[in-house]
């Protein structure tokens, strides 16, 4: 069987985005797209149209920003709806939710560096990194059980994409805070069976945090 193509794209810009402040799922302040961040949706979908007719679903986080940027992406590609999985909602940060790092790191010191050295400590109402995978990992059997074989453009946030990354690269979850997203960035992974019995799922990783123009001039490279 061919290989289940999910091209990750991390939504564009919001507020929160400028600011720099965590934005988390839909328990959180949910802003929407600011109009910069429509902007570069759109240029990203204009981009991944050159290799539209290989795309075969759209689907989103259901979170605002997710959904309006996967709307953009699906108007451009021709594709007539979105599907959405919850199970790719951005991290839910609780208490720190709208706030920028230097403010909870003023308010917060404790959690913060106890944030940063346990995967399953969770900011106050929020979730853990090691959560997130959970679900996020579950998410991505939905998707190459539903669309084996298939091109699919998934639209989601930071943390579920570099999640998803770790995975396909077999590197520990830790590996995610050596890694940065832009807003409207590209990845693309491949996920097939092989190992020594052929079944075991694994992944390559073909692109990565890749925006229009600046990495590549032309055809995107799917």
């Amino acid at each position: 069987m061919a290989p289940t193509r999910i091209v990750l794209v991390r939504h564009g810009e919001t507020d929160h985005t400028t600011d720099k402040r965590f934005s988390g799922g839909l328990a959180s302040a949910n802003p929407p797209l600011n109009e910069l961040g429509r902007r570069h949706v759109w240029e990203t979908a204009e981009w991944l149209a050159t290799v539209g007719e290989q795309v075969d679903v759209v689907l989103s986080s259901p979170v605002r920003r997710t959904l309006e940027s996967a709307e953009i992406v699906a108007e451009v590609l021709g594709q007539r709806e979105v599907l959405v999985d919850d199970g790719f909602a951005e991290m839910e940060f609780g208490t720190w939710d709208g706030m920028t790092f230097l403010e909870v790191a003023e308010k917060f010191p404790d959690e913060l560096k106890a944030w940063f050295g346990d995967l399953d400590h969770a900011p106050g109402g929020g979730e853990s990194f090691r959560t997130v995978q959970a679900r996020v990992l579950a998410g991505l059997e939905r998707v190459i059980e539903a669309h084996a074989g298939k091109t699919v453009v998934l639209v989601s946030h930071v943390t579920p994409i570099k999640t998803l990354v770790a995975q396909a690269l077999g590197a520990p979850l830790e590996a995610l805070y050596r890694m940065e997203l832009q807003p409207a960035s590209v990845t693309v992974l491949s996920w097939f069976l092989g190992g020594s019995e052929g079944d075991e799922l694994m992944a390559s990783m073909r692109v990565f945090n890749a925006t229009p123009g600046a990495h590549w001039d032309g055809a995107f490279p799917l």
